[in-house]
């Protein structure tokens, strides 16, 4: 698929999100605590690589008590961007949520899931994954791909929930810093059908 099309089925997912409350998927009590305010979708570009950084690092401070640092920088999202897609949640132009995004030919990734600790439990990330999913199937992906690290319990069952599997573990990437105890990242995937 050219990258016209994705394009095309990227713009395609963003007319059909352009709001949180129109989402067939959201639960009714999801949509009352969004708040009256829509939110906008789009897609990232060079300069919203501090924004990115910023909110992934606030979201990510559940992990501290495995790792000393933060989890990306500017610097990192901005080399993330040639090879894939942020897409972006807003409300009244601030950042409330992100997802990174990446189609790796038959199956789509995604990863850097977050969302502002004042939104969370809102339907927010499940609304991200269901975007991100949407993208890749559009972009013809068949499967779907995440990776968590081990020690973070509750997530599990959160992807299970929306139909992940697990299906493997691969080493706590080198890139990374070290982590203060061991850790490994657990694959998860499931069909986009």
């Amino acid at each position: 698929m050219g990258m016209a099309e994705q394009l095309g089925g990227l713009r395609k997912v963003k007319e059909e999100s352009s709001q949180l409350e129109s989402k067939s998927s959201m639960s009714e009590t999801d949509k009352e605590r969004m708040g009256p305010d829509p939110i906008r979708t789009r897609t990232a570009e060079f300069a919203d690589a501090e924004s990115i950084a910023r909110l992934v690092n606030i979201a990510f401070r559940t992990e501290r008590f495995f790792i000393d640092a933060d989890r990306t920088d500017p610097d990192k999202v901005r080399m993330l961007l040639p090879k894939g897609r942020f897409l972006l949640a807003e409300e009244v132009s601030k950042l409330v949520g992100c997802v990174y995004v990446e189609l790796r030919g038959e199956r789509g990734y995604f990863g850097l899931l977050a969302v502002d600790p004042a939104r969370q439990h809102s339907g927010m990330g499940s609304f991200l994954i269901a975007a991100a999913e949407d993208y890749c199937r559009a972009a013809g992906c068949l499967f779907m791909d995440l990776t968590i690290v081990n020690l973070r319990k509750e997530l599990p069952g959160y992807y299970r929930r929306r139909g992940y599997l697990k299906n493997g573990t691969l080493p706590f990437p080198e890139d990374q810093h070290l982590p203060k105890i061991p850790c490994h990242l657990v694959r998860m995937s499931k069909p986009l059908g």
